[in-house]
């Protein structure tokens, strides 16, 4: 037999019926909520097309997507847009963005020990030099420069080079009178010890600066000189392993301690070493890319490849070395000691 409700009970059920919908929407809602993304700002300043972006940084953020289910979301502002060149960095410690890489050469006197690597005789690849870098980090050597972030891994370039508009250098004397782009004080140093004067400017702006006149050359590795297209106006091209530049990639310290231990260990498990060995790569492939494109082109490309060995270049780039030694032991710096964690790690990192 089929037992009827009453009346009251049966109105009494379909009002509870009636009443559990809202509740059951809100707790769908704050399900979808949670499942929103959470968006990380990578600002740098290399353009769209440069092969740090596509080849290094969008794998990288695609990565993180991908091991995170969707639950993290990076995006990216390539050419400065988010931030200035030198000042990515601070942007980064203070939240401005989350996410961030710089030259740390753009700052002088703000990563004194991280320079080091930036000396001649330390690294003839960006592969040896990202190793080193990431070694020199990991081993506690130059880890507290980053204590207001956290270092995602370090990046560096192949040996930076000379690049003129016409004029062929062979030895420091052919530096007099010209107007070279620096990268950093070191390079700067060492070019100024060379008889050029170094200006300062960064990398997008360098362009305009060489099609205007206010420069006569450049000090860049290849591949930056093919990112920046300033193969189009070089014609005389010197490789001089005389510096190599050093890059980081950071975090803000608080966007990170705020993600669940899950998507920490997500971030985690892409920084580091494996990091660092896939930007070698890429770097070290662009250089070699663009240097065959300048030959193809017809330019003239002077060898140099042991500057420190020299009786022509041995004298400056010496000078440069001691006067970064002198200037951050000035600062109560053990710069003897973390040249000689360097030269340990270049030798370890050797390919």
């Amino acid at each position: 037999m089929i037992k009827m409700l009453p009346l009251g009970m049966a109105l009494a059920a379909l009002i509870g019926l009636a009443g559990c919908s809202p509740a059951n929407d809100t707790a769908n809602d704050a399900t979808t909520a949670s499942e929103e993304p959470t968006i990380l700002r990578f600002a740098h300043f290399w353009p769209a097309t440069a092969a740090t972006h596509t080849d290094v940084f969008e794998p990288w953020a695609r990565q993180i997507e991908e091991e995170s289910g969707g639950r993290l979301k990076v995006e990216i502002y390539p050419s400065a847009t988010l931030s200035k060149p030198d000042s990515t960095y601070s942007a980064v410690a203070s939240g401005t963005v989350d996410i961030g890489s710089q030259l740390q050469g753009y700052t002088n006197g703000r990563f004194p020990l991280t320079q080091v690597a930036e000396l001649p005789g330390l690294s003839n690849s960006a592969t040896q030099m990202n190793c080193m870098l990431q070694t020199l980090y990991d081993d506690g050597v130059i880890a507290g420069e980053y204590d207001d972030t956290h270092l995602l891994f370090m990046m560096g370039t192949g040996p930076g080079g000379m690049h003129t508009v016409d004029q062929p250098i062979q030895k420091p004397s052919d530096l007099q009178g010209l107007r070279m782009r620096r990268p950093s004080a070191i390079a700067g140093d060492i070019i100024e010890a060379a008889g050029g004067t170094p200006v300062g400017l960064p990398a997008p702006d360098i362009y305009t600066s060489l099609q205007r006149g206010v420069l006569d050359g450049v000090s860049l590795p290849w591949d930056a000189t093919g990112s920046f297209r300033l193969i189009e106006l070089t014609n005389t091209h010197t490789n001089i392993p005389f510096y190599s530049s050093a890059i980081m990639v950071t975090m803000n310290k608080d966007k990170y301690e705020s993600l669940p231990d899950d998507l920490k260990k997500v971030i985690d498990d892409n920084s580091g070493k494996a990091m660092a060995a896939v930007a070698g790569e890429v770097f070290d492939a662009e250089d070699a890319k663009f240097m065959a494109e300048a030959e193809v082109k017809g330019d003239t490309i002077i060898d140099i490849p042991d500057p420190l060995n020299d009786p022509d270049w041995q004298e400056p780039l010496e000078a440069g070395i001691q006067k970064y030694l002198a200037d951050t032991e000035a600062l109560g710096l053990d710069a003897q000691t973390v040249y000689q964690k360097a030269q340990e790690a270049s030798a370890a990192c050797k390919a």
